[in-house]
């Protein structure tokens, strides 16, 4: 599940407030605005901040320059805030957006090419999820003890030679007029005009 954290702020008055939240734009802004009418008439003014990366949210909850956000997942959350020794704490628990692996040369996994250049998330715990996509097909294996922080340095197996390259998951679906393929978080594959269920070669649950 998701993380939706937030700074802990006085219970509200009557009067209605304001809650400014920061959101990746899809499908998190848009999902929030979805409710915006509904908050307003329990007196509570969304404002929303769209926010394209995954660090500044973080950085500005931590600031109090906003109330909450709404982008990660718990894991994410956790050691983002342990390394920079913030004190965020999940407000609630939401949807997952799904990482996939997509291309905009092949149709199918079966058909990238042994070392073939794959580019996958850069950040904590979306880059072990990436390796968990390729272990979970049998193209790698990767070392146990890494767990949720496991990088490309743990893979200990990995038949063909795929070149994995680290990116900030913004930029992934620019990689792809490189690249074989990405493995790329459901909002910004969106952002890029795919259509997860339908264009992945593989995905998360399935």
């Amino acid at each position: 599940m998701a993380a939706f954290p937030a700074v802990l702020f006085a219970q509200a008055a009557p009067k209605p407030i304001t809650l400014k939240v920061g959101a990746n734009p899809i499908p998190h802004a848009d999902l929030l605005n979805l409710v915006k009418a509904d908050l307003l008439a329990q007196g509570v003014k969304l404002e929303i901040i769209e926010i394209t990366d995954y660090v500044t949210p973080n950085l500005l909850l931590a600031e109090k320059q906003i109330d909450a956000n709404f982008f990660q997942h718990t894991p994410y959350l956790v050691n983002f805030a342990a390394e920079r020794k913030l004190a965020l704490e999940p407000a609630g628990q939401v949807f997952v957006a799904p990482l996939g692996l997509y291309s905009r040369k092949y149709k199918k996994l079966a058909d990238i090419p042994a070392g073939s250049i794959i580019t996958i998330p850069n950040d904590p715990t979306n880059e072990a999820r990436a390796l968990v996509l390729f272990q979970n097909k049998g193209l790698i294996k990767v070392d146990p003890n890494a767990g949720l922080k496991a990088t490309i340095r743990d893979i200990t197996e990995n038949p063909k030679k795929f070149v994995f390259k680290e990116i900030e998951a913004p930029q992934l679906p620019r990689t792809l007029d490189d690249a074989a393929a990405a493995v790329i978080n459901g909002s910004f594959a969106t952002q890029a005009g795919f259509f997860p269920a339908r264009d992945n070669l593989i995905i998360e649950g399935a």
